[in-house]
């Protein structure tokens, strides 16, 4: 079996027919799964794809996907692409946005759909105490682990730049174990398991983040960087491809680019990276 040399990962956060920031149509969405399975993509977990990282071979064309925050549309139209496919993405929850009550509608199930409203009216429902709206609830978690879709791994519990709202760094510090704490403590306790994937809130991190998500036991931590992700890339500092808009063309160029390490290089110190 030929190995990857590198495993391009794929960042996602809307698939709704609201356009906005963030965010691909599901006929896009549609378009970037069904390409994966007519190339012979592998789509890794998230366990596989640390098993790279520390050295351990995985198919030629594989690729992680993941997806941030956990909106309500991940449920009502990524799910079912992914389910179509056969393919599993990993959703990075904040999991203290995650509420009870009944499973809803998905595509394609024959019955009528929730609102998915854009990124900046989700935001808006959040700050305002309506996140039930917006994302997804742990009802459809489950199902969608259980389906095979999602897995589902940390984004923090609150979405929180402690950087920015506290007002010394012991606090700073104190405040994200406490996240991050938390969060651990909701994936196990609703899922009966928890992982070292962390995710940052908008890609940020310091060193004092990097200490404070080790000492919670978190391994592999994801940015918003533009990195290749090769057996030499630290699991403290995981690359991730911003997904737009775009279908095959586009998306075929940035997975040959991300998983061939010269290719890779050439264009990031093109790009300034």
């Amino acid at each position: 079996m030929k190995t990857a040399a590198a495993v391009p990962v794929l960042m996602y956060h809307h698939v709704s027919p609201q356009p906005g920031l963030v965010t691909v149509s599901p006929a896009t969405f549609e378009a970037n799964m069904r390409w994966l399975a007519e190339h012979g993509w592998t789509t890794l977990g998230s366990d596989e794809f640390a098993g790279f990282l520390a050295g351990r071979p995985v198919p030629d064309k594989s690729v992680l996907i993941t997806f941030d925050d956990g909106y309500l549309d991940n449920w009502v139209y990524a799910h079912p692409v992914l389910q179509r496919y056969a393919q599993r993405a990993t959703l990075f929850s904040i999991t203290g946005w995650l509420g009870d009550g009944a499973v809803r509608a998905h595509d394609g199930c024959g019955q009528a759909l929730p609102a998915t409203p854009d990124h900046r009216a989700c935001k808006r429902a959040v700050d305002e105490g309506r996140a039930d709206e917006v994302m997804m609830r742990w009802s459809e978690v489950e199902a969608a682990r259980a389906a095979g879709t999602f897995e589902f791994r940390s984004h923090t519990h609150s979405h929180t730049r402690w950087d920015k709202v506290c007002a010394s760094r012991e606090e700073k510090c104190e405040r994200l174990a406490a996240d991050l704490a938390a969060s651990r403590a909701m994936l196990q306790q609703r899922l009966g398991e928890n992982s070292d994937h962390l995710c940052w809130p908008q890609g940020y991190f310091d060193a004092d983040y990097l200490t404070v998500a080790a000492a919670q036991g978190y391994r592999h931590l994801y940015t918003v960087d533009k990195a290749l992700n090769t057996r030499a890339t630290s699991p403290q500092a995981i690359g991730r491809i911003v997904t737009k808009d775009r279908r095959d063309a586009w998306f075929a160029r940035r997975l040959q680019l991300y998983r061939r390490p010269l290719l890779g290089r050439l264009y990031l110190a093109l790009r300034g990276k």
